[in-house]
């Protein structure tokens, strides 16, 4: 997932008009033919179908483990020579506390301008988000959490059409998955945005109407041939759409009907924090830990919370070397919600 768009440039630069015309044009020429592509009479709004004739969605013959959907993804790219990356780690202190995309390998590249980046390729990349949408309970709403797997295909690029050729790549793996092409909605505006100094075009992947990832053209503002890619998605949004099961169910599997998604959800984030090296407390990175751990009820944490904790450091471990033994990780996240449900009283 990409980084969150900035408002749409009203005045593009020449620069600017000449990324977007070329990508336009790259698009119809990779995708006319077996593809439907339609823009809106303005040439803003973008629209990518397949041609072929429509057909019923069926469930998937076998549900994937996230594993095993990783593995599929990964394979996809490794025959086009892009190898996995390696995983940023919870804690970044830049723009932002926390990692909140795997793009963010990319910044010495892309914001900076330097001929380097701390990472690239296919990226399952750990997040940490508050920003997922919620009802009016203020319940997470299906398709969001907390924290979760944002495997995304993050390189810097030289020319326009390798961009185009990496979304053809990433609907290559959704089909590996079993979500084919026939069910898949590629659209967005082709508006320029901005975003400090790092400029973008935005598109979108749906499957059966299902919002499932993205596609970002990127590039500096200051040197527009520092280009790069950005396409993914949520590796649980994947599984979610692959299974055809529930939200809870697809994200945390036999747990979700025998606790509530909140808890769920706040024990696999706090499980990534404090692995991360994160402690409460009243630093920066702490106050994400303590959002978390309000979420957590302290008879529960008083009662133990092992289970929970083992199954979130096993579904961390799938994607990242973690640091700290999974009882040690348990103990730490008890003792916090105990005293920091202490402290509130105080």
């Amino acid at each position: 997932m990409p980084l969150r768009p900035g408002p749409a440039l009203p005045h593009p630069g020449a620069h600017d008009d000449h990324i977007r015309h070329a990508f336009l044009t790259e698009i119809y020429e990779y995708f006319t033919g077996l593809w439907h592509v339609t823009d809106d009479q303005a040439g803003t709004r973008l629209s990518i179908t397949w041609r072929g004739p429509p057909s019923p969605r069926r469930p998937a013959r076998r549900p994937l483990r996230s594993s095993e959907i990783l593995a599929r993804i990964e394979e996809a790219f490794a025959e086009r020579g892009i190898a996995r990356g390696r995983v940023l780690p919870i804690r970044w202190n830049r723009d932002t506390d926390l990692t909140i995309s795997a793009v963010q390998a990319l910044d010495p590249y892309l914001k900076d301008g330097r001929p380097f980046t701390y990472s690239q390729g296919l990226i399952p990349q750990p997040v940490v988000r508050f920003t997922g949408k919620r009802n009016d309970a203020g319940h997470l709403e299906p398709g969001f959490l907390t924290s979760f797997v944002n495997i995304s295909c993050v390189m810097p690029i030289q020319e326009v059409d390798e961009h185009v050729r990496l979304i053809d790549t990433w609907i290559g793996a959704l089909s590996r998955l079993g979500l084919h092409a026939r069910h898949l909605h590629i659209h967005g505006t082709v508006d320029i945005w901005a975003r400090g100094n790092v400029r973008g075009i935005t598109l979108h992947f749906a499957y059966a109407d299902t919002a499932i990832g993205d596609a970002v053209l990127l590039w500096n503002t200051e040197r527009p041939w520092h280009m790069a890619s950005d396409i993914g998605s949520g590796l649980e949004r994947l599984r979610w759409v692959q299974t055809g099961r529930s939200w809870p169910e697809a994200t945390f599997g036999d747990h979700a009907g025998d606790w509530p998604l909140e808890l769920l959800d706040a024990v696999r984030t706090a499980t990534l924090l404090v692995d991360g090296g994160i402690r409460p407390g009243a630093r920066d990175n702490s106050s994400a830990l303590n959002r978390v751990l309000d979420q957590i009820p302290c008879q529960i944490a008083t009662a133990g919370l092992g289970r929970l904790v083992r199954n979130a450091y096993v579904y961390w471990g799938d994607v990242a070397r973690l640091r700290a033994p999974w009882p040690v990780t348990s103990q730490i996240i008890e003792e916090a919600v105990i005293d920091y449900v202490a402290h509130k009283r105080w």
